[in-house]
């Protein structure tokens, strides 16, 4: 059997080890994330949802859980469990991504299972999502913006106004509920087309922006890192027009952002002297280069790396990267198959969180992609 069958068949096991009856956990590991995420749980199903019916009971009841605590006014919760408990609730939001996820997932769902009574009965939830998205483009440019450590990313790195990975997540679910002269819109504006201020693309660099927010005459509040599931989820959902697609890819290769593992976080990592710092990255992982966010492997973010050389129709090239990732996911401390949450960004060594959802789901997805030459959902 090759590594990537092994790996595959290793993933679908791992991620059957985060069912629970309150829905997807996002790990199974030991002093994991014991709770629904939003983006975890719909990540993770993009590959689970690709194994006949073995995840579709869980997937409704993560739709339904997430659904059932919708803010009044319509943002979908970051988290639901106990997870957080030193915040005194069950429920968290402060997110613009977890909204998003969940109507990708609503959708995901009904197709993936030919079952369209969840997105019938969730229509007014969806909906209701959705405009508390749009509520967010206060400056009523067509492209929500959100407001610092609100999203993946969470505490590390700074980044705020129009980002790229809401951008893309956006833009996505513009099309799925079809509206496209809209989705369009967006994807002019983010390569632009339109007000020359609100391009996210950088032509010189080679990648878009990680965010951008106001042009103070000619002096733009901007990121100038490299954002891996940024760029990736412009690519994977058609954001990226193919030119600027080839060349993410190329900078990804030519800085080996995809090695040892594909892939890091951001490119290049953030230091205590740079412009991006700020003093509250001392309270988390991130504090140290090649660690968590901050250029750490992070193998959910590969499965999204061999699904964009897919889209790109790099076929050989998404072979070769899915069995780094298989490499990636087999790594462990104690054993092997731990499918860690994140890997040092220089050593390649794994981290003690093991048995993480997503990084088993988008490898299933990753591996399916490439067995299919095409990119599933998206």
């Amino acid at each position: 059997m090759s590594l990537t069958q092994q790996a595959y068949n290793q993933a679908i096991l791992v991620l059957k080890k985060c069912i629970t009856p309150k829905g997807l956990y996002a790990s199974a590991g030991k002093g994991g994330y014991f709770a629904v995420w939003s983006r975890d749980a719909f990540i993770s199903l993009l590959g689970g949802s690709l194994i006949a019916q073995d995840f579709k009971k869980v997937f409704a009841t993560s739709l339904k859980i997430l659904a059932k605590n919708q803010a009044k006014l319509g943002q979908i919760p970051n988290c639901v469990g106990d997870f957080n408990v030193d915040r005194n609730s069950t429920v968290t939001f402060t997110t613009i991504d977890s909204s998003l996820w969940f109507i990708i997932g609503q959708y995901v769902y009904a197709e993936s299972y030919r079952d369209k009574k969840l997105l019938k009965k969730h229509k007014p939830a969806i909906d209701k999502a959705l405009v508390w998205v749009q509520c967010q483009d206060t400056g009523e440019d067509c492209l929500p913006e959100q407001q610092p450590t609100s999203d993946w990313q969470d505490a590390f790195p700074h980044k705020y106004g129009h980002a790229i990975n809401t951008q893309a997540l956006y833009y996505e679910v513009l099309k799925l509920m079809g509206q496209k002269k809209e989705a369009a819109k967006v994807k002019k504006i983010v390569n632009g087309q339109g007000r020359k201020d609100m391009k996210m693309f950088d032509s010189k660099k080679g990648y878009y922006l990680p965010w951008i927010w106001k042009n103070h005459d000619g002096d733009r509040e901007q990121g100038e890192w490299f954002d891996s599931l940024g760029n990736l989820l412009a690519i994977v959902t058609g954001l990226a027009p193919d030119a600027e697609a080839k060349k993410i890819l190329n900078y990804i290769e030519k800085n080996k952002v995809n090695r040892p593992y594909p892939v890091k976080a951001i490119y290049p990592p953030i230091y205590p002297d740079s412009k991006d710092w700020h003093s509250y990255f001392e309270k988390c992982e991130a504090k140290t280069p090649y660690h968590y966010a901050n250029a750490g492997i992070w193998p959910c973010l590969g499965g999204f790396y061999v699904a964009a050389l897919v889209k790109a129709k790099k076929y050989k090239k998404a072979t070769a990267e899915l069995e780094m990732l298989a490499k990636a996911n087999k790594l462990g401390a104690g054993g092997s198959w731990k499918f860690n949450e994140w890997i040092n960004g220089k050593t390649g060594k794994p981290t003690p969180n093991d048995y993480q959802a997503w990084s088993a789901g988008m490898y299933i997805y990753a591996y399916e992609c490439v067995k299919r030459k095409k990119v599933i959902w998206f």
